[in-house]
């Protein structure tokens, strides 16, 4: 039985949204970057930053609401489960805004702008 519920909470995880810093970057070639100026790197910098602030903000929400349902679902009220949305749109989007920076970043290091990128930290 122990067994059972194991194997059952395992899949119920599985759909669930991932965290944003938990989502790894797509590639991006800086290939795309080339012509841009060290000004407009900044610019589209600051572009993709914000965008990606909006969907960290939208996954995070997404995964705090599917761990709630699925601990509603696993220890109350089982129809809570099918409220689970999981993440695969808005966790592509994340990759490919991660991917993104990063492309940024190196074409910013080949130009050398001197542009500041900040990593950010991780939760404790």
């Amino acid at each position: 039985m122990k067994k059972l519920f194991a194997v059952f909470a395992s899949l119920l995880l599985a759909g669930c949204a991932t965290r944003a810093e938990n989502i790894s970057a797509a590639y991006v070639s800086p290939v795309q970057y080339q012509n841009f100026s060290c000004a407009q790197l900044q610019e589209e910098a600051a572009r993709v930053s914000a965008r990606a602030v909006v969907a960290s903000g939208a996954q995070d929400q997404k995964a705090t609401n599917d761990a709630v349902a699925t601990g509603v679902g696993v220890v109350l009220f089982w129809p809570a489960l099918f409220f689970i949305k999981g993440d695969a749109a808005s966790a592509q989007e994340i990759a490919q805004l991660k991917g993104d920076m990063e492309a940024i970043e190196q074409a910013n290091i080949q130009k050398k702008c001197g542009l500041r990128f900040e990593k950010e930290t991780p939760k404790s």
